[in-house]
């Protein structure tokens, strides 16, 4: 089966160009012109780990010819739009020091000096943590934190002063402010301003747990703990994680150890088993696992999430694989979209969908984490 995921990844890369890429279905459905996207980068980070772990050289070519056609000599990046302040545009940054360091195109180097000039200038609430984006002032989700703390601590490490302060304290205040004391889980959304139409007036909290929102934030830590070097607030980060990891793996479903869509609700009418959140909890279980920051008990929880994904997500069809029940997207806001209102109502009326990166991609690097297990 493991020899049908790599024909599975080659065909979607077959498929694909920087121009159209298969594995976007929300650009695709949307009949949008190629961009520079978090979506993509996602895709373009699995593809470097398949890479790396299966020595297929196909991988790394697309992923750096892909993003060679979006990067300028001078460092700019086409279709980037950085009057919108996105965090999700940073994400694809994360691959330009990989590439950098095998291809030594000083254009990668510029390239990731531009994104952290636009972190330098990113609104930030009182506390310092980022918007989330322009359109959502004082908001911070746990989605940000894996499009940019991942960042923010690589060019640190590359071509900073190794100063990881800010990225200590950005988790920080997710951790103060976002985790349920209850139950150990984070809500989606915080509004440091308290004026969000679905935040909680008192805490500025969302709603519901969104299983692919705990997701980010559990690779965000784990790639972390990766990137960093020893320290008190590294240590820190280890903590966070490891509670976090221990309190929702109490979430796994008993049977396909995966999680469903709104987390603690499991069985819910209209609740289901999502496979891009189940694949990046299974991925940072194993990670933390292999890194030696969580007991390797971890590890058969992660190894037990991924089977569950391929026995009741990945299907045959036409020949080649599948990979299902997606949640395509969900956001909270903005003003002129009050649908998206952090209830539980609103996350399972999400379109689910197949084959999209935002599932693909945490798969694949789950993939990766398995294969490492030998």
């Amino acid at each position: 089966m493991y020899e049908e995921i790599d024909r599975y990844v080659l065909s979607l890369i077959e498929q694909s160009s920087p121009e159209r890429t298969a594995w976007n279905v929300e650009r695709i459905r949307a009949g949008l012109p190629a961009s520079w996207n978090y979506i993509d980068g996602c895709m373009m980070t699995a593809l470097l780990s398949m890479a790396e772990i299966t020595g297929d050289q196909r991988y790394f070519d697309f992923a750096e010819s892909f993003i060679d056609s979006f990067v300028y000599e001078d460092g700019s990046i086409r279709a980037y739009k950085a009057e919108g302040h996105t965090l999700d545009d940073i994400n694809e940054g994360r691959v330009l020091f990989a590439l950098y360091e095998k291809t030594g195109k000083e254009k990668y180097k510029k390239a990731a000096g531009f994104l952290r000039r636009q972190l330098s200038v990113q609104p930030r609430t009182e506390e310092g943590s980022f918007w989330h984006k322009q359109i959502y002032p004082h908001q911070v989700w746990l989605d940000g934190v894996y499009m940019a703390q991942p960042f923010s601590a690589l060019y640190e490490k590359y071509f900073g002063i190794g100063d990881y302060s800010d990225v200590f304290r950005q988790i920080g205040v997710v951790r103060k402010h976002m985790r349920d004391k209850n139950t150990g889980l984070y809500y989606h959304g915080y509004d440091a301003s308290r004026q969000a139409f679905w935040c909680d007036p008192e805490t500025g909290l969302s709603k519901s747990f969104w299983l692919r929102a705990i997701g980010w934030f559990s690779v965000a830590l784990a790639d972390l703990l990766e990137i960093l070097p020893d320290s008190e607030g590294k240590s820190g980060i280890a903590d966070v994680f490891r509670t976090l990891m221990a309190d929702i793996s109490k979430f796994a479903d008993s049977e396909t150890g995966m999680y469903w869509q709104v987390v603690d609700q499991p069985h819910r009418e209209g609740n289901y088993l999502e496979s891009s959140g189940s694949s990046m909890m299974a991925y940072a279980m194993l990670k933390g696992a292999r890194l030696g920051v969580l007991p390797q008990e971890f590890a058969a929880k992660g190894k037990k999430t991924f089977d569950g994904l391929m026995n009741t997500c990945l299907a045959f069809r036409d020949g080649g694989l599948s990979l299902d029940h997606i949640c395509l997207v969900a956001g909270l806001g903005p003003e002129n979209n009050r649908r998206r209102d952090g209830t539980y109502a609103y996350y399972i009326s999400e379109p689910v969908v197949k084959n999209d990166a935002k599932g693909v991609a945490p798969f694949l690097l789950c993939y990766t984490e398995i294969k490492r297990l030998g």
